[in-house]
C-alpha cells in the first residue's frame, strides 16, 4: 500500500542487481543489527530474511515466543520496546494477528518490515513474485525489463484457492494490478473474499474457465490452520475442483506458468508432477526471496544503489 509503480520498479531493479552478486558482496549493513521478531512459524521467509541480512553484511537477533517473556504474559509493546532498547536497528516481524506490524510501528521509530501478518498482507512475497515474472518476461523478449515499466500489461493472472485466509493473495493481487495485469479470483464460495476486492477485476467459478484465459496461474495453499468455523470441502473435493493434476497440467503446459508461495500441499493444490513441471516457477520464486528481501531491508535502512555499488 505504501508503494507505487516507480517504487516497486526501483526495488525490483535493486533486487535483480543483487541476484548477480556472488556471496556476501554488499557490506552496507556492517554493524547493523536486525531483530527477527517471528511470532508465527516460518521456514522460507525467515531463512531468506536471515540470508538477506547476511548478504548485506549485517547481523540478526533471533527471537522466538517459545521460552520468551511472552509466555509469561509480556505484551507485544513491551517486547518491541525492550528489544529496541538493546540497540537493534530494524525489526522484521511476522505475526498471526492482522495489522500487528502497523500497531507496533506506533511504539518505535525503527523500520518494521512486514514478513506476513495474519490473513492481511505479505508484501515481500508479492515483490519476489513480481521479480520472478519480470525476469521470465525479459527472457521471452530477449532483453532485461527494468524501471517502472508495467510489464504485466496484457497478461491475465488467476489466483486460485483459499483467498479468504491468504495474506499472499491480498498482496500479490495489488502488485500484479499495479504492474498492469488483469487479476481473476478462482475459489470455493466458503474460501472466497467476504466482499469483492477492488484489485481483482473478476472471478470464475470453474478453474477450467480461468485456465483457458490465464497467462499465470497462482495457486494458494489451503490454510486449514486458519479455519474459522466455515464449511470446507473435503481435500478430495477441493483437489477435484481447484487443484492442478495431470489433466489440467496438460491443458496449460507450454502456455501458462504456475506459481505458488509455498509450502505446497502436494496432491491438494498441485500434484508432484505439476509442482516440478517446466511450467512451474516455484523454485525460482524461493531463490528470488533473498535478493528481494535484501533490497527491502537496504531501502528501509536508507541505502540506495550507489551505496551498495550496484549497477542498475
Amino acid at each position: 500500500d505504501d508503494l507505487g509503480v516507480e517504487e516497486i520498479g526501483y526495488l525490483l531493479d535493486t533486487a535483480e542487481a543483487m541476484t548477480t552478486l556472488d556471496g556476501d558482496a554488499v557490506s552496507v549493513l556492517n554493524g547493523t543489527k536486525v531483530a527477527m521478531l517471528f511470532l508465527e512459524n516460518s521456514t522460507r521467509t525467515k531463512i531468506s530474511f536471515d540470508l538477506a541480512v547476511r548478504k548485506l553484511g549485517g547481523s540478526t537477533v533471533a527471537f522466538s515466543p517459545t521460552g520468551s517473556s511472552i509466555s509469561k504474559g509480556e505484551s507485544l509493546k513491551d517486547t518491541v520496546t525492550t528489544i529496541e532498547a538493546m540497540g537493534v536497528d530494524c525489526f522484521v516481524m511476522r505475526h498471526s494477528s492482522s495489522g500487528a506490524p502497523v500497531i507496533a510501528s506506533r511504539w518505535t521509530d525503527l523500520p518494521i518490515v512486514n514478513a506476513g501478518d495474519g490473513a492481511h498482507e505479505h508484501p515481500t512475497q508479492a515483490l519476489l513474485d513480481l521479480l520472478t515474472l519480470r525476469q521470465v518476461i525479459g527472457e521471452e523478449r530477449g532483453k532485461r525489463v527494468s524501471g517502472a515499466e508495467r510489464f504485466l500489461s496484457g497478461k491475465t493472472i488467476s489466483i486460485v484457492g483459499d483467498v479468504r485466509h491468504s495474506r499472499v493473495a491480498r498482496s500479490t493481487m495489488k502488485g500484479f494490478a499495479f504492474m498492469g495485469a488483469e487479476v481473476l479470483i478462482v475459489s470455493p464460495g466458503t474460501l472466497s473474499f467476504l466482499r469483492q476486492d477492488q484489485w481483482a477485476l473478476g472471478s470464475e467459478a470453474q478453474i477450467e474457465d480461468a485456465l483457458a484465459k490465464s497467462d499465470v496461474v497462482y495457486m494458494l495453499r489451503l490454510q486449514s490452520e486458519r479455519g474459522d468455523g466455515i464449511t470446507l470441502p473435503s481435500l478430495r473435493e477441493y483437489q477435484a475442483g481447484f487443484g492442478i493434476g495431470a489433466e489440467r497440467l496438460e491443458m496449460i503446459q507450454g502456455r501458462a506458468l504456475i506459481m505458488h508461495p509455498g509450502p505446497v500441499n502436494k496432491g491438494v493444490e498441485l500434484s508432484e508432477e505439476a509442482a516440478s513441471s517446466p511450467s512451474s516457477l516455484i523454485r525460482r520464486q524461493v531463490a528470488n526471496g533473498v535478493a528481494v528481501r535484501a533490497a527491502v531491508l537496504a531501502h528501509c535502512l536508507g541505502y540506495g544503489h550507489a551505496d551498495m555499488g550496484l549497477r542498475i
